[in-house]
């Protein structure tokens, strides 16, 4: 495959999806491979997919045919979620050459050096049981805004979710190697770091050796206690060498990060501490994304999550205490299996009862090998889809509401690169779109916006 020099990425899902496609680009380039854009010609396509939903599962197909149709002779290799959970699926896709798992999608220069077309699709991958390193990720493709790995995988089982099957256990970065990678990011301009992972509020657990060795990262070095690794390659074991806390606190004293954001927090672990550290801090953003999934405690039981919806009252009361400027965002999936319709307006009232400013609605779709497949009754799908509407149609009047409260303001934004010379767009601190025209001096700034 020496003649196949260029390469173009696709990111599906969430945002450590992005996180880990900007690595592996950088991977990728550093095996001499030229960057091109997804709807440009290359040599090779990649598409980190994402399997949360139907439709994500869909949407990579899809792809796959278009690239079939406009470029055969390329090659197109699929990692990511999807990868990891049907791989004889997706190699079974016409035109699909590679598929690489959790555990060898950092090895993708390697693995995509072996291809030859016209061979057989290639499956790289191993039980999820057998993935034990956390490789550490970043987007900086936007200078103003980064997107920085710092978990992987969960322990939670949620009757709903396909995420531990995808990815494995909890695992994470030391605080003293994400401290590095914010120096790194901060020294190419970087205004804004989004904390991202899969549980993001577990991080601390670390895949150790017993002989006490540290991280092994993506880069190939290990962290901490680097000859002991080497000379006793034992089996790994979970060590909580800290706690997210820990982490914020850490970066919130210890790094020149003009802005922090946290991505999303489980509500059983968005303790006070960490509440009150970003009240008190100028870098860590007032705004905070709590999945809530339903306001039902019925059906908060049966998708096995680790709350009630009485504690998640209480984290967003305490926030708005604080911060009654912050913004608060709430995942809610709707139709789940034996939501009866008072079980759904239960989850109605609870949103109208709580200020939280904005929702992400999902609507459920079933999922091999989950929990949820045996709870009966399935809510009809037409029924699923109002509810869906009926929950959008909510957010937009929450979002509004919160933007109105915000009228007078002045709140700092920091504007980000526009492809348009007219107009330019960036968010608030507490997380509202400002669109602003275009000025050349704005771009990668922090300014002061009356709202």
């Amino acid at each position: 495959m020496t003649e196949a020099r260029t390469v173009a990425f696709h990111t599906l899902g969430c945002k450590l999806n992005f996180s880990e496609t900007s690595s592996l680009s950088r991977l990728m380039e550093k095996a001499g491979f030229e960057k091109k854009s997804f709807d440009s010609a290359a040599d090779v396509y990649v598409i980190n997919t994402c399997s949360v939903t139907e439709n994500a599962d869909k949407e990579c197909r899809y792809l796959v045919r278009q690239i079939q149709r406009t470029s055969p002779q390329s090659f197109v290799v699929i990692a990511g979620c999807y990868a990891q959970l049907k791989p004889k699926e997706i190699a079974a896709i016409p035109g699909v050459d590679l598929v690489l798992g959790a555990s060898e999608k950092f090895n993708i220069a390697a693995h995509i050096a072996q291809l030859v077309k016209g061979d057989p699709s290639r499956i790289c991958s191993c039980d999820i049981e057998d993935v034990q390193q956390f490789h550490d990720a970043y987007s900086c493709d936007d200078r103003t805004r980064a997107f920085l790995k710092v978990q992987d995988g969960c322990d939670y089982n949620c009757s709903f979710c396909t995420i531990p099957l995808a990815r494995g256990k909890s695992r994470s970065d030391s605080i003293s190697h994400t401290l590095q990678n914010v120096r790194t990011l901060s020294a190419r301009g970087i205004q804004e770091t989004v904390l991202t992972g899969v549980n993001l509020g577990d991080f601390g657990f670390n895949s150790a050796m017993e002989s006490g060795s540290g991280n092994i990262h993506s880069s190939g070095h290990i962290s901490e206690n680097q000859d002991s690794a080497i000379d006793a390659p034992s089996v790994p074991v979970k060590k909580k060498s800290a706690n997210f806390f820990e982490l914020v606190q850490a970066l919130d004293r210890m790094t020149e990060m003009p802005r922090f954001r946290i991505s999303s927090v489980e509500p059983n672990l968005l303790t006070n501490d960490i509440i009150d550290l970003v009240a008190n801090s100028e870098r860590f953003m007032p705004h905070f994304h709590i999945p809530l999934q339903s306001g039902s405690n019925r059906i908060l039981g049966m998708m096995r999550r680790r709350y009630q919806r009485e504690l998640y009252a209480d984290r967003v009361a305490r926030i708005k205490m604080l911060m009654p400027h912050a913004a608060v965002g709430a995942d809610v999936i709707v139709g789940f299996p034996g939501e009866s319709a008072s079980n759904f307006q239960e989850t109605v009232d609870f949103l109208h009862s709580i200020d939280v400013s904005y929702l992400h609605v999902f609507t459920y779709s079933e999922r091999d090998n989950t929990a949820a497949l045996e709870i009966k009754p399935a809510v009809p799908v037409s029924v699923r889809h109002e509810r869906n509407r009926i929950l959008r149609k909510l957010s937009f009047q929450k979002l509004q509401y919160f933007t109105a409260q915000q009228a007078g303001q002045t709140r700092k934004v920091l504007f980000e690169r526009s492809r348009s010379r007219d107009m330019m767009e960036g968010f608030t601190d507490n997380y509202i779109k400002v669109l602003a025209s275009y000025r050349a001096d704005w771009v990668n700034r922090i300014v002061d916006w009356l709202l």
